[in-house]
């Protein structure tokens, strides 16, 4: 019996990926229950596990899609970070047109470097862009300090105590107790920034992308050509932590929804 349930049901969800990778639009909850002949609760049941899995996305007016990475990448195999990007992306795209800078979505490696998953380059002549793949540095980054400043108990001091930094630029901080300092100061603004710090002409300016249990999974930034930033530094750090926000609204964070509402 229960053999006969597991194959039932691993058809079912079968066919409601491929329903989804058919399909031109998202579809409702409606749709895949009189499309696929499933029970509405079957139905429901079936999309929220795919949701959490990362398989399929839910979108506003609670309709459903597959999740773009699982047709080009970074794949099947890519689980909650394949998830995060597909999230994000509207909303990295938004931040660049309202900000006319590069956006890059990094999230904290086991060393505590920053993984560059996903970037929106700035449509301008002269702009700031990276290679997303690379991993960088924390110590000299907005996005590592924003990482290391919600990171759990502990890791910030494991970290000074084995850095050797070096200077990056002649902007460089590598003293450690200045670095301390600067992770403190993340925590309680919400934003880090990283002026000239990780390559002349270039800043960055990053805040914290909060999971639906306020775990912070990632940071959102804003690389920034160094003179626009002067210019317009107030104005580009509000739109960094409302992209974050609305991210983490996206990713389900509970207080951001109500604090939204």
């Amino acid at each position: 019996m229960s053999m006969n349930l597991e194959v039932k049901s691993a058809g079912r969800i079968l066919e409601l990926l491929e329903f989804l990778a058919s399909a031109s639009e998202p579809v409702s909850l409606k749709d895949v229950a009189l499309e696929l002949g499933f029970p509405r609760s079957s139905a429901h049941g079936l999309l929220q596990t795919l949701v959490g899995r990362g398989y399929a996305l839910r979108e506003e007016g609670d309709r459903y899609v597959l999740n773009p990475a699982c047709r080009s990448g970074p794949g099947w195999s890519g689980g909650p970070t394949a998830h995060l990007v597909a999230v994000a992306r509207p909303v990295m795209e938004r931040l660049r047109d309202e900000s006319g800078e590069t956006v890059v979505l990094g999230v904290r490696m086991r060393n505590q470097d920053v993984k560059r998953c996903a970037k929106v380059v700035s449509l301008q002549a002269v702009r700031y862009d990276t290679t997303h793949e690379a991993q960088m540095p924390a110590y000299c980054t907005a996005m590592g300090r924003v990482l290391l400043a919600f990171a759990e108990p502990g890791v910030v001091d494991s970290y000074l105590a084995r850095l050797r930094p070096e200077k990056m630029t002649p902007n460089t901080v590598t003293d450690s107790a200045a670095l301390r300092g600067l992770i403190e100061a993340a925590r309680r603004d919400g934003y880090a920034i990283s002026d000239e710090e990780m390559v002349l002409g270039g800043t960055g300016i990053a805040a914290p992308v909060r999971t639906r249990s306020g775990r912070v999974e990632a940071a959102i930034n804003l690389g920034v050509v160094t003179q626009r930033y002067a210019a317009n530094r107030e104005r580009m750090i509000g739109l960094v932590v409302a992209a974050a926000r609305q991210l983490s609204f996206r990713m389900g964070h509970l207080a951001t929804m109500e604090s939204a509402a």
